[in-house]
């Protein structure tokens, strides 16, 4: 077992700015059609509880630092990101790594899942530019492998070398929790929003946490266009708010679809408070119907997402209206082009 993480500060409600000015009300209904513009995976498991600060003079150091940088650089922006879990997989100290004959084949050796099951993964490397040497010399920890290739040096953690190597692991990425990177505060780079704290103590036996930061695209359709266009939305503080508006109502059909109508990690408040935000962005942007096609293949093989909920998927399509402050999410079929291999 895991000792329990330090309990974090109460958190402020992720649900708006609270400086945001109040938009003018759009003058016609709108249409919003919703994507995933961009989207990286990022450890949690590396960032919980109080690790020491990093080494940047190691590669792994480097690795987790350049990690809290992305992290930090998201709270300053209005996107979006899942709590995803996976089971445990950890590269096998126990053996020994293997080449092939006159290649750059290199076989690691994993242990799989709860029960430590010995597999063998087989990536072909490609020679970075910077290197001074044909092979590099390969060093294996339980969560990292480091490729000294003499001028650079790599480390690949076990999730990028499965999310970007192809494996015939069938292990399912499973969506919790649904939420806004927007914080001044910063706290998701230092592991201290309750929730996911939460979260990650009830999953870190045998599972491990995973932040997919997403950057969100919506195309807003009307008789008078696009309303980030009207001049009302032309100066700083009111394109954020509009932003943050469009952003906040594309959480809450995720939301809805990932992790059910009754989440049991959203308290009273949280609820409550989302009520309210939808019926003012309701009013404000007079969304008709909102659009959502979402995938991720930016992510390689962790493009799959699944929850308690939604069924697995490298693409989901869903229908959303927003009804007296409820986020109501209809999931559409995919086009019979698309829907081959769309699961998984």
């Amino acid at each position: 077992m895991h000792p329990p993480e330090p309990a974090a500060p109460p958190p402020q409600p992720q649900l708006v700015a609270i400086d945001a000015p109040v938009l003018p009300p759009s003058a016609v209904p709108q249409t919003w059609a919703v994507s995933v513009a961009d989207a990286k995976y990022h450890w949690y498991d590396l960032i919980a509880g109080f690790p020491q600060a990093p080494d940047i003079r190691d590669p792994i150091g480097r690795y987790q630092r350049r990690m809290q940088f992305d992290l930090e650089a998201a709270a300053a922006k209005r996107m979006l990101y899942f709590v995803v879990t996976r089971p445990r997989v950890r590269f096998d100290t126990s053996r020994s790594v293997q080449w092939g004959f006159f290649s750059l084949k290199l076989t690691l050796p994993l242990l799989v899942g709860m029960g430590e099951m010995r597999e063998n993964l087989t990536i072909e490397l490609e020679v970075p530019f910077a290197a001074t040497m044909k092979k590099p010399s390969v060093t294996l920890s339980e969560k990292f492998v480091t490729l000294n290739w003499g001028g650079l040096v790599e480390a690949l953690s076990i999730h990028d070398v499965l999310q970007n190597y192809e494996n015939g692991l069938k292990i399912p990425s499973k969506v919790l929790y649904v939420g806004l990177t927007w914080d001044p505060a910063a706290r998701l780079s230092k592991g201290r929003l309750t929730e996911i704290q939460r979260l990650h103590q009830q999953h870190s036996e045998h599972h491990d946490t995973l932040i997919l930061i997403q950057q969100i695209a919506v195309a807003a359709s009307s008789e008078l266009g696009d309303p980030a266009q009207w001049p009302a939305y032309q100066f700083e503080a009111a394109a954020d708010a509009l932003e943050a508006e469009r952003i906040e109502a594309v959480a809450a059909a995720l939301s809805r679809y990932f992790e059910g109508p009754n989440p049991r990690t959203r308290n009273h408040e949280e609820k409550s408070l989302r009520n309210t935000r939808l019926r003012a962005i309701q009013a404000s942007q007079q969304v008709t119907q909102m659009r959502l096609d979402v995938q991720w293949p930016q992510t390689g093989n962790y493009r799959y997402l699944v929850s308690d909920h939604a069924s697995s998927a490298q693409r989901h399509l869903l229908h959303c209206a927003i009804v007296d402050g409820e986020a109501i999410v209809t999931p559409s079929e995919l086009p019979a082009k698309s829907a081959k291999g769309a699961e998984a």
